[in-house]
């Protein structure tokens, strides 16, 4: 019960923000389109380098039954998720946990807490489904 009004306190203090889609896409295309590609379909110019192809992101809530995975996908960009991709882990992106703070709604609507950088590139991927 403690833990539960402190999470809610403090989250309470963050302010509310508004996803940027925009600066979402420009980020992936810095830091993600090296191996997943421009469009984001896995096709990047690293993936003859890699021993595990990059997944289709535009395909992320088709693989999940409709539901965008944004605990998955903050958790694997994060590290918190590792996963192998080129014979060692997945680049891990730990400066987008810097800066601002912010909250984003899991899928059951928990929240997870992570950066205002962080919330743009999961907002980008969310809007990218097919």
């Amino acid at each position: 019960m403690f833990t539960r009004f402190v999470v809610t306190f403090v989250l309470s203090a963050m302010p509310v923000l508004a996803q940027n889609i925009d600066e979402g896409r420009q980020i992936f295309l810095q830091n993600c389109a090296t191996c997943h590609g421009v469009s984001a379909r896995g096709d990047g110019p690293m993936t003859g380098a890699l021993t595990t192809q990059p997944p289709d992101l535009t395909q992320l809530n088709a693989n999940n039954e409709g539901v965008f995975p944004r605990v998955r996908v903050v958790f694997r960009i994060d590290g918190r998720d590792p996963i192998m991709s080129h014979g060692g882990p997945m680049p891990m992106f730990g400066y987008m946990l810097d800066g601002k703070s912010a909250a984003m709604d899991a899928e059951d609507g928990t929240p997870i807490l992570t950066s205002e950088m962080m919330v743009d590139i999961v907002s980008y991927l969310e809007s990218i489904q097919r």
